[in-house]
């Protein structure tokens, strides 16, 4: 079953590389959060249940509905639709992100760890290339933001892989940690909305006038 959530994780990256439209961005974030709960669902039930439960929440609130939420706001404030400013083609983006697939399930597959479960492993290391190219490839705000929320992902599933150790500490500080960093870019984001009428980072190069 892990498995076939871990499978369903790494289309939804794929997917991101096709997509233009913003409001499919929101609803793959959505969808990855309800397959991160069904995971930690799944392979931290020996913990205790006070730290299953704060993980579970996590997850379905913050992930699910929280962050979903909150970009949709952005978006319709700065009036979002479709965004174009890929510096390389499409078909390039979904080849480069199926080859950081492979690329993290041959490192998982070659780490001999025994602390650590390798699928967990491989697709985090896949979630935060394919966040990280996801943010260098596009010149809008907002789609860094996203970046980053896809990096947070697989750093939550990289807790995931150290086993049933410290997942509650691990999650509380990553939770803090996009907690602050969404209220700042999405704050930013809505005055460069407002500034420039355009959320593309070329526009940033006018604030040094």
């Amino acid at each position: 079953m892990v498995s076939l959530l871990i499978v369903l994780y790494g289309l939804t990256l794929i997917y991101f590389a096709l997509s233009e439209r913003v409001n499919n961005y929101v609803v793959l974030l959505g969808i990855q959060g309800v397959l991160l709960f069904t995971i930690a669902f799944y392979n931290l039930r020996d913990i205790n249940i006070v730290g299953l439960i704060f993980i579970l929440l996590e997850t379905i609130v913050v992930k699910t509905f929280l962050i979903p939420y909150f970009l949709n706001r952005v978006r319709r404030h700065n009036n979002l639709k479709r965004v174009q400013e890929h510096s390389i083609p499409v078909f390039y983006s979904v080849l480069i992100i199926v080859l950081l697939l492979v690329t993290g399930f041959v490192l998982g597959n070659q780490l001999e760890v025994k602390s650590i479960q390798s699928k967990f492993f491989s697709i985090s290391i896949a979630s935060l290339l394919s966040g990280l190219f996801f943010v260098i490839i596009h010149k809008n705000v907002f789609s860094h933001l996203v970046g980053y929320l896809i990096i947070e992902n697989g750093m939550f599933l990289l807790s995931l892989a150290v086993g049933n150790e410290m997942p509650v500490l691990v999650s509380l500080a990553i939770m803090i940690d996009i907690f602050i960093g969404i209220l700042v870019i999405g704050i930013f984001l809505n005055k460069v909305g407002d500034v420039f009428q355009s959320t593309n980072i070329d526009e940033l190069s006018q604030l040094k006038n």
